[in-house]
């Protein structure tokens, strides 16, 4: 339900998770780079910069709506970043860890989240602010977890699709790139449709496993 307080906590959900998804963004230009391919820099896109990886539907609406209706799953998308294979010197081994460069990196900021809590438990126990800054940082971690799993569905054109790409015969690669967008489409309706939510039993495993990793100060 819409309400002016759950209004009002929405940036403490939306700053975390912008950060992420261009932490995610950045960590795929930046394997993009460092496989031989700059375009994703040339185009001023290896950045943290928000402004150029926004996607209004996917870093706007869907989350504000997700979070609005409480929806138990926080997710979205950002534009994404450019990748020529042909700059690439395997083309199939380097996609697949561009690909995977992206769920890795918002698993690594959960990881760094959980460390985070487990040293302000350590050495912040008598400071006012510490349960402020454990709300935090468990925000942080689910909504990295939340894009990671999401992100890691293998179907195109998210990044798990890419992944399995490098395991599946040229025929049906070329088939799933020529559906890509008929895919989009129907990937969206799964996601208007709630089917979704079954992210929310990994991503929930996960997260107790790191809380759990936290709190062992």
């Amino acid at each position: 339900m819409f309400s002016i307080e759950k209004l009002m906590q929405f940036p403490i959900w939306f700053v975390p998770f912008l950060f992420a998804l261009c932490f995610h963004e950045f960590a795929h230009g930046w394997v993009a780079k460092m496989r031989g391919d700059r375009t994703a820099e040339m185009m001023g896109r290896l950045t943290m910069n928000p402004l150029v990886h926004m996607d209004f539907v996917g870093t706007l609406m869907m989350p504000f709506l997700a979070f609005m209706t409480g929806i138990p799953i926080f997710f979205g998308w950002a534009k994404p970043v450019p990748v020529n294979s042909r700059n690439l010197k395997n083309p199939r081994a380097d996609m697949f860890w561009i690909a995977l460069a992206g769920p890795a990196s918002n698993i690594l900021l959960a990881c760094v989240g959980s460390l985070l809590m487990f040293l302000s438990l350590r050495f912040l126990a008598s400071k006012s602010y510490l349960m402020s800054l454990l709300e935090f940082f468990k925000t942080f971690i689910l909504i990295n977890l939340f894009l990671a799993v999401f992100n890691l569905l293998p179907i195109h054109p998210l990044d798990g699709g890419k992944v399995l790409a490098r395991f599946l015969p040229a025929r049906a690669n070329y088939w799933l790139e020529s559906n890509e967008q008929v895919l989009s489409i129907v990937l969206l309706m799964v996601i208007m449709g709630g089917g979704t939510r079954l992210l929310v039993y990994p991503v929930s495993w996960i997260y107790e496993t790191l809380i759990f990793w936290a709190r062992m100060s």
